[in-house]
């Protein structure tokens, strides 16, 4: 079973500074360097609008802790659990209309899991198993 990470909350790390988490300030390149993907995914994620950061005058794209927050939960989406775009679109729509701040996403999401009895061995199997699509199906030895 793969391990998670250890991240440190941005959003209520800046919040004890007495910072706005919501206020832009981040470029595109300091937040793909943050996030470890690659510019052109946050290209997509906006385009798809999964992560929609702010705009300055000049048109460029500026990120908050908030995003930041958001575009970590939607990795943990698709990293480990293998969750497509069409799939984070819905997830992140609910937790919009539920009123539930980025820095809380993963531990509502947790809670969900556990009330719905869904064992992180399963979420595991169902991780292994849609990490899977796309590739040419193989039958097993039991299935020959």
């Amino acid at each position: 079973m793969r391990k998670q990470s250890m991240t440190i909350n941005l959003v209520n790390t800046q919040e004890a500074n007495g910072l706005d988490p919501e206020k832009p300030m981040f470029p595109i390149s300091v937040v793909a360097d943050i996030l470890k993907v690659h510019q052109r995914t946050l290209r997509i994620y906006d385009d798809e609008n999964i992560l929609i950061p702010s705009r300055s005058p000049k048109n460029r794209r500026l990120y908050s802790f908030n995003d930041i927050e958001r575009g970590k939960f939607i990795q943990y989406l698709t990293r480990e659990l293998g969750i497509n775009l069409a799939g984070i679109k819905i997830i992140v729509h609910l937790l919009k209309q539920q009123n539930i701040s980025p820095g809380k996403y993963m531990e509502h999401i947790s809670k969900v899991a556990q009330e719905l009895n869904i064992s992180p061995e399963t979420q595991e199997e169902n991780r292994i198993k849609l990490s899977r699509r796309g590739r040419k199906f193989k039958p097993s030895d039991d299935e020959e």
